[in-house]
């Protein structure tokens, strides 16, 4: 449901959590009367990767990652026309097809808003110590540097 637009901190919802994420509330966060288009991102758990079949991924973060989290949508709504803002990341034991990450940005206009939320997922992506463990069926797994 839409927010009135303020002239308060457009990033309006960050957070790493080890329960599963809701899309609505993202959504629901990142409105804005003002806005004219919302771009929502999940990200899911698939079954392979590199031609592997995957059984589960577990993720952790550094103790300080939300504070990197911060930063990351900081810079996102400086660099673009943000109206309102919103990323969560799962921590802790993921199956196939569970969300592991959720990124919404609403803006005045639908490519400000695609532009941005794709920028804010790469670098969650890239900035945020956030570290998956791939568990392959197989029985092998492999540590992978960031989201």
């Amino acid at each position: 449901m839409p927010h009135p637009r303020t002239l308060t901190d457009p990033i309006r919802l960050l957070a790493l959590r080890d329960t599963p994420l809701s899309l609505d509330e993202v959504y629901a966060a990142v409105g804005d009367d003002a806005a004219g288009a919302t771009a929502l991102f999940a990200g899911t758990v698939r079954d392979h990767d590199g031609g592997k079949a995957v059984d589960a991924l577990e993720y952790s973060a550094h103790p300080h990652a939300e504070r990197f989290l911060r930063e990351v949508a900081e810079k996102v709504a400086a660099d673009h026309p943000v109206l309102a803002l919103a990323a969560v990341h799962r921590t802790g034991l993921l199956r196939i097809g569970e969300v592991a990450v959720i990124a919404a940005v609403s803006c005045p206009h639908r490519a400000e808003s695609f532009a941005a939320c794709a920028d804010l997922v790469e670098r969650v992506k890239h900035d945020v110590p956030v570290w998956k463990h791939q568990l392959f069926a197989d029985g092998t797994e492999e540590w992978v540097g960031a989201c």
